[in-house]
């Protein structure tokens, strides 16, 4: 997409807009499988959380993808984009047992995170097929709200807790199909990652009926200029070396799983917002547009950052200014960042707005979430309209006459 396509494109479907464009969404799918094109069972589960739009899981459908799934409402909107209940994957944490069986009803490939719901579920359903979540106790990049496999995690069964696992299997004589790792996002050492999936394979010999092993993901991508990102190519040569050696050495041809969210879908987003203000103080120049952390909270969150281009003037004098949101909280999105010249009434876009932006967004402030378009062959597509008032009333019911105070 060049700028032209998206100024055209916030005229057509007004601001704030999240595009995607669906030709990153496929080379990233096809750079993943050729490099591990070694591996002879290869299965991509996409984490829908990270977008969830329906007409991008269908596009990854297409492509040949399953779904990586974490509640009931997205395992019902992997169904509703048509995937086969076999390609989707459930892999909740701290939800009930109603819910796991209520999903495992679906024919949905369950995944179990925890002892007591897994022994409560295995004396209740013995011959369901069944994947356990181990947490490796590695950390994968050095932040521990993204980091999910160190010891401090809530998720996954503790990798020094497996006699105690591997006795609830045998008490319950559970049909364990799959183990399961996921050491977080923002993976910045292969080597690390290798090292947790040592610990995977030492944990799947003790079970003799699997059909697949699931790494997870967390590969990293790159926020902004000469950033760091996961090698895949690397990791694929490496990985696919050990795993077809793991295979020879267990006597059978396993699947190997990886469920990228993040490396996906995040390039291929962008955030286009308005600037509807330049206030100058005495210290510092401000750009206030027409959104705030209901619509993109993950610098406030996590401290990440997203390269910002005034695509209104891209080849302005770079000035400095604080890219700050409408709501009222303190919404910075940039602190004295260099931009070309910004004026009221400008497009900004905020690159790397793939992945878990909009689907983190809100209606706080009573605002309503942004459209969405998917850029595909040369077009966009409208996939989510701009919200509404009637949509903010929906589901509130007012007090009836009688009873207001």
């Amino acid at each position: 997409m060049q700028s032209k396509d998206l100024l055209q494109l916030t005229e057509q479907f007004g601001s704030p807009l999240y595009v995607y464009d669906a030709e990153k969404i496929k080379s990233q799918y096809n750079r993943l499988t050729k490099a591990f094109s070694k591996v002879e069972k290869l299965r991509i589960n996409y984490a829908m959380k990270a977008l969830s739009n329906v007409a991008i899981l269908q596009l990854l459908k297409e492509m040949g993808s399953g779904l990586d799934t974490v509640s009931i409402q997205e395992v019902l909107l992997g169904l509703h984009a048509g995937y086969d209940p076999e390609k989707i994957f459930y892999t909740p944490n701290g939800v009930s047992l109603e819910e796991i069986e209520e999903v495992n009803a679906m024919g949905v490939q369950i995944n179990i995170d925890n002892l007591s719901i897994l022994e409560q579920f295995g004396a209740k359903h013995p011959n369901v097929p069944v994947c356990i979540r181990i947490n490796p106790h590695v950390m994968a990049g050095g932040n521990t709200n993204i980091s999910v496999g160190h010891i401090d995690s809530k998720f996954g069964i503790s990798i020094h807790q497996l006699p105690h696992l591997v006795r609830i299997v045998e008490n319950t004589k559970m049909n364990i199909v799959g183990i399961h790792m996921h050491t977080g996002s923002d993976i910045l050492d292969i080597e690390v990652f290798l090292y947790a999936a040592e610990i995977l394979f030492d944990a799947a010999k003790n079970f003799k009926n699997l059909e697949f092993l699931d790494f997870g993901s967390g590969f990293k991508v790159p926020y902004k200029k000469d950033d760091i990102e996961t090698d895949i190519e690397e990791l694929g040569k490496k990985l696919s070396k050990r795993f077809n050696a793991f295979c020879t050495e267990y006597g059978k041809e396993l699947t190997l799983i990886f469920e990228p969210g993040k490396f996906l879908v995040s390039e291929a987003g962008q955030f286009l917002v308005k600037v509807n203000v330049i206030k100058q103080t005495t210290s510092t120049v401000f750009a206030g547009i027409d959104s705030g952390f209901n619509h993109l909270i993950r610098p406030m969150l996590y401290g990440s950052q997203h390269h910002i281009e005034n695509i209104s003037n891209p080849k302005g004098k770079e000035r400095f200014y604080s890219v700050v949101g409408y709501i009222c909280e303190t919404d910075t999105f940039a602190n004295n960042r260099r931009i070309p010249e910004i004026k009221e009434g400008d497009i900004l876009s905020f690159r790397n707005a793939g992945a878990y932006c909009y689907s983190m967004a809100s209606n706080y402030n009573s605002r309503y979430k942004p459209a969405e378009v998917l850029w595909m062959n040369g077009q966009g597509h409208l996939i989510r309209a701009h919200e509404t008032f009637e949509d903010l009333l929906k589901n509130q019911i007012p007090l009836p006459l009688a009873e207001k105070v």
